[in-house]
């Protein structure tokens, strides 16, 4: 890869930028990013209600909204499955 950002340098043309792998999120920033993403959510959801009921939903729109909802569900599921859960090693587990 680095040569082929070197020749590219060095013979004038622009190499396309890597996507970064990795990032440094805090807890809270996670904790931000869901929150945003279930307000978005409800909120399209209440929207995609409204329309339902007054029966005016075009196949654009049907089609636009339920993708993105789609994607913020998938999105959610991909956070929590990466979670990491505690129990403590001694004493009564109360879950909840």
């Amino acid at each position: 890869m680095r040569k082929n950002v070197a020749w590219a340098f060095q013979n004038g043309v622009e190499a396309m930028p890597a996507y970064n792998s990795t990032f440094e999120l805090s807890v809270g920033d996670l904790d931000l990013i869901e929150t945003a993403l279930r307000q978005t959510k409800a909120e399209l959801s209440a929207q995609a209600l409204a329309a339902a009921a007054q029966d005016d939903r075009t196949t654009d729109s049907v089609t636009n909204a339920d993708d993105t909802l789609r994607q913020i569900h998938d999105l959610l599921g991909r956070l929590h499955n990466q979670k990491v859960f505690y129990r403590p090693r001694h004493g009564a587990y109360i879950g909840g």
